[in-house]
């Protein structure tokens, strides 16, 4: 049995010879099974194709998006903190205008028992009362008289160590993470050992290990101010401890999060912090001073 086949004839244009070429039928249906086979490929590719520039250009979007979200958190992040920043300077000022002109407030009745009397002591109870802590508190007072000298200079008054401002206050960039990030204080480079002081008379009320902050102490000053000294390579004092302005507190070291050796200060007003080169632009490095220079 003779095999079917499709039969090409080819003619010269200049020769005019003609040639036939005999094609099997198995050969045609491979030939146009490759075709179909071809064009689903293609067909798939270019689908392929088009739902990655789709999701391609999602990602790009929600990209574009988060970028937004952040730049405004961060936005949002910067007033919040000048608004505490503002909340905590207007408390400072408030209270030392209270202390320095004695403000005091009285206590009365509201308005619709004014008819009834006044909560507010009368003269005889006053000064009986007067009486009664003189007599139960005199003990205290000399106490109270020592602790009022010992804070003779409440507020920073020195750099808290010889060397050099490198990382300012507010917004950079994470040297870790490489993300934005709000630096509560200042960097001052200087080499490991190098003496820290305290800026301002205080009360000690931390000096032990951070996770961040590595060693670390912070002084109470009072009225709501605070001091932080950071990456210390040693601590001099313990909490509980008072210290006056230029007594060393620690040394300067590579403790924490850190990329070289530098000291981190940090003041805190309310809780808030504040930016701690309005004290140091008008201050100098600690000059030692012989023990007669002191008051007390």
């Amino acid at each position: 049995m003779k095999q079917e086949y499709f039969v090409v004839v080819l003619a010269h244009s200049l020769r005019g010879r003609l040639r036939r070429i005999q094609i099997p039928h198995q050969a045609v249906y491979a030939i146009l099974l490759l075709a179909l086979f071809g064009c689903f490929s293609v067909v798939g590719f270019i689908s392929s194709y088009a739902r990655m520039a789709w999701k391609v250009a999602n990602y790009n979007a929600l990209k574009s998006e988060a970028d937004g979200l952040r730049a405004r958190y961060q936005n949002l992040q910067r007033v919040v903190n000048q608004t505490n920043e503002q909340l905590a300077s207007l408390q400072l000022y408030a209270n030392e205008i209270s202390i320095a002109y004695g403000i005091k407030q009285k206590l009365e009745g509201p308005a619709d028992i004014a008819a009834e009397g006044r909560l507010v002591p009368t003269f005889a109870e006053s000064v009986a009362e007067y009486n009664f802590l003189r007599t139960t508190n005199a003990l205290a007072l000399p106490s109270a008289f020592a602790r009022r000298r010992a804070y003779l200079n409440p507020r920073p008054g020195i750099w808290p160590v010889n060397g050099t401002l490198r990382g300012g206050f507010g917004e950079r960039t994470d040297p870790f993470s490489g993300e934005g990030a709000f630096h509560k204080g200042v960097d001052i480079s200087a080499p490991i050992g190098t003496p820290v002081r305290a800026t301002a008379d205080g009360l000690v009320v931390h000096a032990d290990l951070s996770s961040d902050y590595g060693r670390m102490v912070v002084i109470d000053h009072g009225n709501g101010l605070e001091t932080c000294y950071a990456h210390l390579s040693r601590f001099y004092v313990r909490a509980g401890q008072e210290v006056r302005m230029g007594e060393v507190v620690g040394a300067v070291g590579t403790s924490g999060r850190v990329t070289a050796p530098h000291l981190h200060y940090e003041v805190h007003v309310g809780s808030a912090p504040m930016n701690p080169y309005r004290y140091l632009a008008h201050t100098t490095p600690f000059q030692e001073a012989s023990r007669k220079d002191f008051p007390f």
